[in-house]
């Protein structure tokens, strides 16, 4: 990917980034009335960090998205991810088990990272429409789940270095997998963690030094997330191992076909 190419995915991970931090950098969360006229910008200025946030997506979109082929492509693989929200809408699974990101980590592998970017994001703000799960925690949802995507595409050089194969494919991908399950739970934690009020040891305390904060975060972390967190790296274990080879080759052909479509059209 040359420079300009990657401008606006590492610009919206920076935005995403910044929405994730700016609790800790800016005025402590109110713990009382008296507290209350230090933040009164805060929230406002977060909100301004996401929307940017998402903004750039969006302008990434409007870039990629002039040819049709990569926009049926991922109307198509959102269209899917999002009925398999609804799905486990209706059946829950076990914990943080949810099949949408098997597409995500294979849609991000296949066909870079500015596709797997906004496979992610789109994928949770139409199945957040669908289902009804629309809140404060949406943008929080896209951005990570955007990232899930964007970083897929580092598995190929991996892969590469491990001698390619299927296996080696696999066993990357399963890697991959199993490691953002717990990623995304930690990460996503991060939007509520600095204003939740609960013991001290498990809390965020302004002013604290660094190794304070991560310390209470492992013990608000491993209470509260981490066999929820569990369940969701099982399940996309489970499902790169059951699935991913098949899906893969399917992707791969509609890769192939669309390429020659792109061909054709260029040339008339």
């Amino acid at each position: 990917m040359s420079p300009r190419t990657l401008f606006v995915p590492l610009l919206s991970v920076l935005l995403g980034v910044m929405a994730f931090l700016a609790p800790f950098v800016l005025p402590a969360p109110a713990q009382s009335a008296d507290a209350q006229a230090g933040v009164g910008g805060a929230p406002l200025l977060l909100v301004a960090i996401v929307v940017a946030c998402l903004a750039t997506l969006l302008l990434d979109a409007q870039r990629i998205l002039q040819r049709t082929t990569v926009i049926t492509l991922l109307g198509m693989l959102v269209a899917c991810n999002a009925a398999l929200r609804f799905l486990e809408t209706a059946i829950p699974g076990p914990g943080g088990f949810s099949p949408v990101f098997l597409l995500i980590i294979l849609g991000g592998y296949c066909f870079g990272a500015q596709f797997g970017l906004l496979l992610g994001a789109l994928t949770l703000l139409v199945s957040a429409v669908i289902t009804g799960g629309v809140g404060p925690w949406l943008p929080y949802q896209m951005i990570v789940a955007g990232w899930v995507g964007l970083a897929a595409a580092a598995c190929r050089p991996l892969v590469v270095r491990l001698g390619g194969g299927a296996r080696a494919e696999l066993a990357v991908l399963c890697s991959y997998g199993v490691l953002w399950g717990f990623l995304y739970g930690a990460i996503m934690n991060l939007w509520f963690w600095p204003y939740q009020l609960g013991a001290p040891e498990q809390s965020w305390q302004a002013g604290a030094a660094p190794g304070v904060v991560l310390a209470n975060y492992a013990r608000f972390y491993l209470s509260s997330s981490f066999v929820w967190d569990l369940f969701g790296a099982l399940g996309n274990l489970l499902l790169l191992l059951t699935f991913g080879a098949p899906l893969l080759r399917v992707l791969r052909r509609f890769a192939r076909r669309l390429s020659v479509v792109d061909t054709l059209s260029s040339a008339s």
